[in-house]
């Protein structure tokens, strides 16, 4: 019981011990606020993640419980019609209903009509603004309602459903009876999994040590108060315990605080977009059981933080003895830490082969690490500045002062020196793991910037195609051609394509050249190209289209037969645009009546004017106008995996999220030192010392260990980044990632200091010399 008096006597204490007690005490709210409220976010991805994927899996396409379906009263033609928008995938399908009650996706009340839609309200928004003027044109439909958060993926998402009257059973379109199918997804690549691990660890760690500083802020006035606290005969254990309580009620009102900030976020989500990460404010719930864990582990942190903190002072009736140091600080136990971590990480095995057990001992291995850079730092604090020696007034104050009192320097340093050394851990591992998610493609932008392809129904559409995209606005050069299959004439109408076919590609000579390589090129030619991305396209084309050989050309109204022309010169395929190599008999348009075509497929790949704006927009609103079902994709050199993409992106708003936490945390502390000595800084002006002389002093105490932290946290962080690398067999792709990351942290170091001036400037007016 008489713990709980002591703990009760300190809260006491925080409340009443006017505006300075307050004060300190909200700065310990603060401090632990900003690390709740991180807490909590982290607490809450399961949630978010499950109710994404729920609500991903309650609006795929239900394609018949029971095998293929027919038409019916309750099934519904459904068709793909997403496209981009400067950058932003617009995702969304055309409907038409086959019976009275066909299934309605979440999110809706109702289905849309022909020509009518419901929109998300972030689309909504878009088509309202200027900025939406070229994708109204795209869905030039009238808006009967809005999509619900049930239908979304997050608030930001741009989704649709269309109506038609005119969409047909095809390759391209689905028949559904309902809406909702739950699949099985794939599992993380390991190095993915490490990557989540690390992420977390490193994000973390710096959160929590930051809360452990945060709880003892105060630390010099505090004691002095409890020396007091002896001399009316309260013994050592009373005296830590009553400062235990101190904190603990900061801490207290620093989870209420906490709580309220994490709120506020989460409702912030709703409406800010960071690093195209977004979620319904409702998706971010804590595990109830990791909410409790950090409720509890929060003030219980705090009182044993408290405690142990105190251990090493000795407080007495007449004062505190804390300044001077019988001994110095040992190393060989701080090293203990990293080296057990090193030490896990380097027995975890093979990233391919983590268990449970396995990733446990990565987390642990990975903290340990990290924790060890902060046990060191203020031993190598005090190894530096014991060993610095003159130099100008200012800088003699900055090193006699941490020569004096380091501990509280190398303390508000060391979050700092944590989320830098994990960053670049993270940076290292990023770069080293990056070949294996990005994938050259081998298309090339610099020739094509986008490519289509639809099935078409007549060798007339096809040519419209091709006429109307060299018609659009922006349009350098169509590369097209109006492609189908040709059997060997000792086939039968109808047969499989199994029986051996020649790919048949009609197109203009200036077309043709860049699909192969031709040594001349004028109306009238044919040629037969080889070097296929398909072997056995080469082995028919000898075969069976030899010149002179009748091909029987299966598409052509009364199954007409066409003859390789005599002089048909075999050439060699040409990399296409979008990277493959196309092969069979390429024909100019005057040997091959492609009018006459009732089926076949147009591809074009399309080369775009760079000095006319939205140039991309106005192709995907002729193909949306075409056909809203055609397949239209954007060249690009190289292809990210989506799963490596999402949770880099995450992991970056994540990064700067820990990162801006860290620098209000630096400042809270500063400002929190400051305060501590603000007589002591009103004495020195009182004998004349310069206000600038100790301005220029409180900035070298922060630079000091700033800068011996930054070569603590690049060692460490390179360090780790290459055990983590070791983890999944990938090298060491860039020793000078951790520049850009060192160059954040000082100036986030700088930023602290320049903001805590203000500050410091009042603190040095005779009113410091006030004392009651």
């Amino acid at each position: 019981m008489s713990f709980f008096r002591d703990l009760a006597l300190g809260m006491r204490f925080a409340v009443s011990g006017g505006r300075e007690g307050w004060i300190r005490t909200l700065l310990t709210a603060i401090g632990v606020a900003f690390g709740v409220a991180v807490l909590l976010g982290a607490a809450s991805v399961p949630t978010f993640m499950n109710e994404r994927d729920d609500r991903g899996d309650a609006r795929q396409l239900g394609v018949g419980r029971h095998g293929m379906l027919k038409p019916g009263d309750d099934t519904m033609i459904v068709a793909g019609a997403s496209s981009e928008y400067r950058g932003d995938f617009v995702s969304g399908s055309l409907l038409r209903p086959e019976g009275a009650h066909p299934p309605v996706p979440p999110g809706v009340d109702k289905l849309p009509g022909p020509d009518e839609m419901v929109v998300s309200p972030a689309l909504r928004k878009l088509l309202d603004s200027s900025d939406g003027k070229l994708l109204r044109e795209r869905y030039d439909y009238r808006i009967v309602g809005t999509i619900g958060d049930a239908g979304l993926d997050n608030p930001f998402e741009l989704y649709f459903y269309a109506g038609s009257d005119t969409l047909k059973e095809t390759t391209s379109t689905a028949r559904i009876d309902h809406y909702g199918m739950s699949y099985e997804r794939p599992g993380l690549d390991p190095s993915l999994i490490v990557l989540i691990v690390l992420a977390c660890v490193v994000l973390l760690v710096p959160v929590a040590i930051f809360i452990a500083t945060a709880v003892r802020f105060g630390g010099e006035r505090r004691d002095r108060r409890l020396a007091a606290l002896r001399l009316v005969g309260a013994d050592a254990r009373m005296t830590r315990r009553t400062a235990a309580g101190e904190a603990l009620f900061g801490t207290l009102l620093g989870l209420v605080l906490g709580v309220l900030l994490f709120l506020a976020a989460r409702q912030l989500l709703g409406v800010v977009e960071i690093w195209r990460l977004s979620a319904f404010p409702s998706d971010f719930r804590p595990v109830p059981a990791l909410a409790v864990l950090v409720l509890v582990a929060v003030p219980v942190s705090a009182v044993a933080v408290t405690v142990f903190a105190l251990r090493s002072v000795s407080i007495e009736p007449l004062g505190v003895v804390r300044g001077g140091r019988s001994r110095s600080r040992r190393l060989w136990w701080r090293l203990v830490v990293p080296v057990v971590g090193a030490v896990l990480l380097l027995t975890s095995g093979s990233a391919s082969s983590l268990g449970r057990f396995g990733v446990f001992q990565t987390a642990t291995g990975i903290a340990l690490t990290l924790i060890g850079l902060v046990l060191v730092l203020p031993w190598l604090v005090e190894a530096v500045v014991h060993r610095l020696r003159g130099g100008p007034v200012p800088w003699q104050l900055a090193v006699r002062r941490l020569q004096l009192h380091s501990t509280g320097a190398s303390r508000a340093v060391s979050g700092i020196t944590i989320a830098v050394a994990g960053g670049i851990a993270l940076q290292m591992y990023l770069g080293g793991i990056d070949g294996n998610f990005n994938e050259s493609t081998g298309q090339d932008p610099a020739r094509a910037q986008i490519g289509t392809s639809a099935d078409v129904v007549s060798g007339r559409t096809a040519e419209n195609i091709v006429r109307e995209f060299n018609a659009t606005k922006g349009v350098r050069q169509v590369i097209g051609t109006i492609d189908s299959m040709m059997s060997p004439a000792r086939a039968k109408p109808g047969d499989d394509d199994s029986v051996g076919t020649v790919s048949l590609s009609v197109g203009t000579c200036a077309t043709l050249r860049e699909l192969a390589k031709l040594p001349s090129c004028k109306e009238g030619d044919v040629f037969r190209v080889t070097g296929s991305d398909f072997p056995d396209d080469d082995e028919t084309l000898a075969k069976d289209a030899k010149p002179g050989a009748r091909l029987f050309i299966d598409h052509l109204d009364k199954k007409a037969h066409w003859t390789v022309p005599e002089d048909a010169r075999t050439v060699p395929a040409r990399r296409a645009p979008d990277g493959n190599h196309f092969g069979g008999i390429f024909a100019t348009p005057s040997t091959v009546d492609v009018r006459a075509l009732t089926n076949g497929m147009v591809s074009t790949q399309i080369r775009l004017d760079p000095n006319v704006p939205d140039a991309a927009e106005y192709v995907r609103n002729t193909a949306y106008r075409i056909d809203p079902t055609m397949n239209v994709s954007q060249y690009q050199a190289v292809e990210t995996n989506d799963q490596y993409e999402s949770i880099r992106r995450g992991l970056f708003s994540a990064a700067a999220l820990t990162m801006t936490l860290i620098a209000a945390s630096l400042l809270v502390s500063q400002i929190e030192q400051l305060r501590d000595r603000r007589r002591l800084l009103s004495i020195l002006v009182a004998y004349g010392t310069r206000r600038s002389t100790l301005a220029w002093s409180v900035l070298w105490q922060t630079a000091i260990p700033v800068v011996l932290g930054m070569a603590v946290a690049i060692g460490g962080g390179l360090a780790l980044g290459t055990l983590m690398l070791r983890m999944v067999g990938d090298p060491v792709t860039d020793w000078l990632s951790f520049l850009p990351l060192a160059g954040v942290g000082l100036a986030a170091i700088a930023v602290v200091t320049l903001l805590s001036l203000p500050p410091l400037y009042r603190l040095m007016r005779p009113e410091g010399l006030r004392t009651e």
